[in-house]
């Protein structure tokens, strides 16, 4: 596991389907991601079961929220579509847990997995994606230090509209500067 003090990082169990069916049948939580369509627990097992079969480096890792002097499960994240050669990675991330939306628990999250790719993996650069629609995700990327580095315009339809996908990203370098 990874662990930061609120926050840790560990590898999604079949247990922990049934959270991934709730949060990603709710409308609000699906909004940021690429899924848009309600799943089953059927397809979700057979997500995890291909899953299980992929890279080690490339699974997603469930995140815990500390609760207690216990851990809540509250989403997951991953770093994937690993380029070896120039050494960077795409990030995502989902909070599926409204409860802890808004409470900082998506900043400390990208904060250990950054310092994963960059630490543990030695990644020189990570990238991700962000949908017009979600400007909360681009306000914590900023925050912790992700750039702009372009948009594709009306490049995702949700709900009835066209919206902007961004790519932001951060290097090794710029990570190190910020967390001195």
């Amino acid at each position: 596991m990874f662990v930061a003090e609120r926050v840790r990082l560990r590898r999604i169990e079949k247990a922990d389907l049934p959270h991934y069916v709730e949060w990603l049948n709710d409308a609000e939580v699906r909004r940021g991601l690429k899924i848009f369509l309600p799943l089953s627990n059927v397809e979700e097992d057979e997500w995890f079961e291909t899953m299980m079969k992929s890279p080690l480096l490339e699974r997603p890792y469930a995140i815990d929220a500390k609760a207690g002097e216990g851990w809540a499960h509250i989403g997951s994240c991953a770093l994937f579509g690993f380029d070896h050669t120039a050494r960077q990675a795409e990030l995502g991330i989902v909070i599926g847990d409204k409860d802890y939306w808004n409470k900082g628990y998506g900043s400390d999250v990208m904060r250990l997995l950054l310092k994963v790719g960059f630490e543990t993996l030695n990644l020189n650069r990570i990238h991700l994606w962000v949908y017009g629609n979600n400007p909360r995700a681009r306000h914590v990327y900023e925050k912790i230090g992700f750039t702009h580095e372009g948009s594709l315009r009306q490049h995702i339809f949700r709900e009835g509209q066209y919206y902007d996908v961004h790519m932001m990203g951060i290097l090794r370098d710029e990570w190190q500067a910020m967390n001195k």
